[in-house]
């Protein structure tokens, strides 16, 4: 029922990165050599939902507010597979190698169909799977790990493919500055009293709200350029931002943690 976090999770990951990303693509474009369509990732990555895990596991690990990261993370998957191809289209504009229907076709049974298969199933195997326990969070590692490394290969042994380390490095850092520039904004919004958010509310807003999904983002490019000789240099800057944002949440745990417990300490003191 916290319809204003959700709100303002949305409405910053589905809306304001996807603009802002559009105009700062821009003036990339503008004052770098780099590739057209490597800046073009950029919109690319700006415009896939929220992730289902690692926002969650991340806010878990400060102890923030779990089950707001959790509607989130899977609301907003939900809204990418209309939201995502919209966004790609009103921003890329008749890049897509497919039409909308096709695309959300193809979407819907590649995402929506399994998942609604899993949950009537589920009913009929809850009793077995709470005896037996299977090690799903491994598994659910393991897969998202090959995906991956195949999407890896698939892009740099792509024939299409023409890029040179100062470009990719030049990529990764832009990401690494957007993603602090993110986060940074999101911690400084949540924290006006306008909002009323809490301490943990804003642990779940600064890692849901900037966090992009690669398990949902590389399907979705696939069926969306299917065919196309840029999809590896579309993919290049999801595959950066991915792993970046896994790797500078964990960093940043312990430094959040100190800050919401510290908060936490002001409005109750026994804590």
């Amino acid at each position: 029922m916290q319809v204003k976090l959700h709100t303002f999770v949305q409405s910053f990951t589905l809306l304001f990165v996807p603009i802002f990303m559009y105009f700062f693509k821009g003036f990339l474009s503008k004052v770098t050599s780099l590739d057209p369509w490597l800046l073009s990732g950029l919109t690319v990555v700006s415009c896939m939902p929220p992730p289902v895990s690692s926002a969650v596991i991340l806010t878990k690990a400060v102890g923030g507010n779990e089950a707001a990261a959790i509607f989130n993370s899977a609301f907003g998957s939900f809204l990418g597979i209309v939201a995502t191809p919209l966004l790609l289209l009103t921003f890329m504009g008749e890049s897509a190698a497919m039409s909308f229907t096709s695309i959300f076709a193809q979407l819907s049974v590649t995402v929506v169909i399994p998942l609604i298969c899993g949950q009537i199933l589920r009913q009929f195997v809850k009793e077995w799977l709470e005896v037996r326990k299977p090690p799903f969070g491994e598994m659910s590692s393991f897969m998202l790990l090959m995906i991956i490394y195949t999407t890896f290969c698939d892009t740099f042994l792509s024939p299409h493919l023409k890029i040179d380390p100062y470009s990719l490095i030049t990529i990764a850092v832009i990401i690494f500055c957007l993603q602090v520039s993110f986060i940074s904004l999101t911690f400084w919004l949540s924290q006006r009293q306008c909002f009323g958010f809490t301490a943990k509310d804003t642990v779940a807003i600064m890692f849901t709200a900037t966090h992009k999904s690669l398990t949902l983002g590389i399907p979705m490019l696939k069926i969306i350029y299917s065919g196309s000789d840029h999809l590896s240099l579309l993919s290049i800057p999801l595959l950066c931002y991915h792993p970046t944002q896994i790797l500078l949440g964990g960093c940043l745990v312990p430094s959040v943690q100190t800050w919401m417990n510290s908060k936490l300490r002001q409005v109750a003191p026994d804590i």
